[in-house]
């Protein structure tokens, strides 16, 4: 049975949503499923706008063949080449041997490096500000590479000013029942999913995200339609998630607040980062998070990393090292490209810290971060005397917040 959805007058969503799915990308867990839209428009011309993952192929060409009543399918355009939004590409080409495939040039490379297939006569590259019309509708389409593949390009349709605008503005989580952001109670776990896609999916290409943003000032935009999560038509929710989008892009926190991530084997680092913690809370620093970074999945800690102004990593020194998983979030913080972010370091060893050494080594890898102080060692658990050095980095800590939240 058809699932189809009216997005506008003749412009309609056919995906639909996995909530099987353990790990999107076979990496970052969704434990509230994943959404793969897809959207067609049905004018003097039809027109595909992305295909879908082979989780939902079924339900996909159900909605495609019901929608269609018979008719050809004019152009497929490919947004992004990526399997989640291609793998049932072939399955729709097979049903529609007319169809022309419209994509970037490095599009159509990526396409027959993932399928054997023969489209001669039957393709359409496009480029910068090149245009579709499908009769009342103008497809404007605007290169949007490295957002998060180099192929990626987004469509502004000129009539109902409406962005089919790839993974930009995507987010985890399946859809149920509400197509449209302003029908959910759009609350901080839904941004928190929001911004984990941001920071894991497209976060390292910032500058590629900031260049789409500018492009995007020049457009009048009335409607973002992702490829992954909701659609966006409220001018507010609008005005606010390109607003957000800006801050991730450029790496500036959202929040002047600590989080605190620690790796502890025996307790004592986490006893350390929990006195830290209180001395903060003492020190009237208001929404503290701590995160046990061996139970958290690595894509959580980064997404909280995008979101806070004030950092503190704890760790225990492990085979004369950084324990493995504190040294996974540096190296996924790295990898992404985080930057402009006031660090404090605690490290423990019993015989021979070297946590310290090794994140500062680290840091000096990444770009615009701020050391606030030298880090602080702890061997085994916190005495006396370090828990007045725990003090100290509370005091200087709460100093830093006070100080971001009046700039």
């Amino acid at each position: 049975m058809r699932q189809a959805v009216k997005v506008t007058e003749d412009i309609w969503f056919l995906g639909s949503s996995d909530r099987r799915l353990s790990k999107f990308e076979n990496c970052h867990p969704v434990p509230n499923g994943i959404s793969y839209n897809s959207y067609l428009i049905l004018d003097e011309k039809t027109v595909l706008l992305d295909t879908v993952d082979r989780s939902i192929v079924s339900v996909f060409l159900e909605n495609l063949e019901f929608l269609l009543d018979g008719r050809p399918l004019d152009y497929l355009v490919i947004n992004h080449m990526e399997p989640d939004h291609t793998a049932t590409l072939r399955d729709v080409l097979i049903r529609h041997p007319e169809t022309i495939v419209v994509g970037t040039a490095k599009a159509h490379t990526l396409l027959h490096q993932f399928f054997d297939i023969n489209l001669q006569g039957k393709t359409m590259q496009v480029k910068e500000n090149d245009t579709l019309s499908s009769g009342k509708h103008t497809l404007r389409f605007i290169m949007a590479p490295m957002v998060h593949w180099p192929e990626v390009m987004v469509s502004y349709d000129e009539r109902e000013k409406l962005l089919f605008s790839a993974d930009a503005f995507g987010s985890f989580g399946a859809l149920n029942g509400n197509l449209f952001v302003d029908q959910i109670r759009y609350g901080d776990a839904e941004v928190a999913e929001l911004r984990r896609y941001y920071s894991n999916i497209v976060g390292k290409y910032g500058m590629q995200v900031q260049a789409l943003l500018n492009k995007a000032a020049g457009l009048e935009i009335e409607m973002i339609c992702p490829l992954h999560g909701p659609i966006w038509r409220s001018p507010k929710k609008i005005q606010w998630l390109i607003e957000t989008y800006s801050k991730w892009a450029t790496y500036r926190p959202e929040d002047h607040e600590v989080v605190i991530f620690y790796a502890s084997i025996y307790g004592g680092t986490e006893n350390a980062a929990e006195i830290l913690a209180n001395a903060l809370g003492e020190r009237k620093v208001k929404n503290i998070r701590m995160y046990d970074v061996s139970v958290t999945d690595v894509s959580y800690l980064v997404g909280e990393a995008f979101r806070a102004s004030h950092l503190v990593f704890a760790s225990s020194s492990y085979n004369n090292d950084l324990f493995p998983e504190m040294e996974r979030l540096f190296l996924d913080l790295k990898a992404h490209n985080l930057q402009n972010r006031t660090v404090a370091l605690i490290e423990n060893g019993s015989w021979a810290p070297a946590a310290g050494r090794k994140m500062n080594e680290l840091l000096a890898s990444m770009k615009n971060w701020k050391l606030l102080t030298d880090a602080l060692t702890i061997r085994s658990c916190a005495k006396e005397e370090q828990r007045e050095a725990l003090l100290s980095l509370a005091d200087l800590l709460a100093a830093s917040i006070e100080e971001a939240d009046m700039h």
